[in-house]
């Protein structure tokens, strides 16, 4: 699904991308691919998806339907308004949602589950916006006369300011979907200390006049962030199926209802 979410977009951006540096060169803005046959790829993309999404519950495909209206408008954003990086979230952190019914775990029959499942989308939405508003300022110049909008445009006077606010959000939200799962105190130091930690170093460090060094932080700084966070989600697993320490009293319940 990301190579076809990728293909969309080019194929919605063709008169766009060559007025972009960084995307001029793209196969189908620089005339490598028509757009004939790039829809054709897209759609054999979109069936192999679909065939590897019809392996898991069929719940999972009532809840990956909504997610194509999310990829298949979201390069439409950028045309509208100035938060495009929104509907990125929405889009790109749809996985959140996904992998409880792939577990075999009802949303709609479990609150439990669904207030983990909300927290950590939301979380995920909020992070997503916080790197992608990084990587907007690298095309800041050329939107400017292509006529793009992005968050980066918005509150370029104020950029570290938004950032900051977006940590501040998402490190909460993700502590959140631990609560709500049950999960230890290995989970709250390390996925969520070390997301604290690593997205303040990017705030702190980032160059956003600096093309490469934000290229830098947005290719390494999610790394870093997600690095953290899944390491600590994976210790805090470990501990607890070991008898490391005793799992959370009454820990929410993810089984299928």
């Amino acid at each position: 699904m990301r190579g076809a979410g990728c293909a969309i977009n080019d194929l919605w951006d063709r008169n766009l991308d060559p007025h972009v540096e960084r995307t001029k060169f793209r196969p189908i803005a620089r005339g490598a691919i028509s757009p004939g046959k790039a829809v054709l790829f897209t759609g054999s993309q979109l069936l192999a998806g679909l065939g590897i999404l019809l392996q898991f519950p069929y719940q999972c495909l009532w809840y990956g339907i909504p997610s194509l209206l999310l990829v298949t408008t979201y390069p439409l954003a950028k045309r509208v308004t100035y938060y495009p990086q929104a509907v990125l979230g929405l889009t790109f952190s749809w996985g959140a949602i996904m992998g409880f019914p792939a577990l075999g775990v009802d949303l709609l029959s479990n609150g439990a589950a669904l207030q983990a499942a909300a927290a950590l989308y939301a979380s995920c939405v909020t992070w997503t916006v916080l790197y992608d508003m990084i990587y907007a300022h690298m095309d800041i110049k050329d939107d400017v006369a292509a006529g793009i909008k992005s968050i980066a445009l918005r509150h370029e006077k104020n950029t570290k300011a938004v950032l900051s606010a977006l940590a501040a959000v998402q490190v909460p939200l993700l502590a959140a979907a631990g609560v709500a799962a049950g999960s230890g105190p290995i989970f709250f130091i390390g996925s969520c200390g070390s997301a604290a930690v690593t997205l303040g170093l990017m705030i702190w460090k980032v160059q956003l006049k600096n093309v490469q060094n934000c290229w830098w932080w947005f290719k390494n700084g999610c790394l870093l962030t997600g690095g953290g966070i899944t390491l600590g989600m994976l210790l805090d697993y470990v501990a607890q199926t070991t008898g490391f320490y005793e799992p959370v009293k009454d820990p929410v319940s993810l089984e299928c209802r």
